[in-house]
């Protein structure tokens, strides 16, 4: 089914829309929150949890591209779940991804005028300028939560390369982001 038509029956209410949208792109959707959550253990709920979100999000929304709308409310799904999980202990997996981007995006972004959104776009214009093999990498990475190996496999580089990839995209970002006027 394509996606316009699975949109079409998220507006028309249909169940079938979350039927479709699981077959098509509930391994999809499952990968990102095996990859944030780092075990199996609540992808089901998690998938569950996101086709929910899905049926409350359309309408009003009408996504341009549906792999990408889905991807994002799984990522987020997922990242809800492990802040639930780890609120008491913590292990590797997704801390490891944060704590590699938190040399160049440290700091303490508590304060109340700290602008998410601001930072969100400093970040997307610098990935603009790097290379489309490093911007891809980057995503990979921190976006996918992908590890070196599942990144070297599906790129053709070796984890040596991406790992070198990875450590300049994240040096230059931390310049940019200081010429930006972020105190980092």
């Amino acid at each position: 089914m394509e996606d316009k038509d699975i949109i079409a029956l998220y507006w028309a209410r249909s169940e079938e829309a979350i039927r479709a949208t699981a077959a098509k792109y509930g391994a999809y959707c499952g990968a990102i929150i095996r990859r944030v959550l780092g075990d199996g253990r609540d992808v089901e709920e998690c998938l569950s949890d996101t086709w929910l979100g899905t049926w409350d999000a359309m309408p009003p929304q009408r996504p341009a591209c549906l792999q990408v709308f889905l991807g994002r409310i799984a990522r987020n799904t997922a990242l809800d779940r492990h802040s639930y999980n780890t609120a008491q202990r913590r292990h590797g997996g997704f801390e490891a991804v944060l704590e590699e981007l938190s040399e160049c995006v440290g700091g303490d972004p508590a304060g109340e005028d700290f602008d998410f959104r601001r930072l969100g776009e400093s970040i997307s214009a610098y990935l603009d300028r790097v290379s489309p093999a490093a911007r891809r990498v980057f995503l990979r990475r921190y976006w996918h939560c992908e590890s070196m190996a599942e990144i070297a496999a599906g790129t053709g580089f070796t984890q040596a390369k991406v790992r070198s990839l990875l450590h300049r995209t994240r040096k230059g970002l931390r310049e940019y982001l200081i010429r930006e006027g972020y105190d980092l």
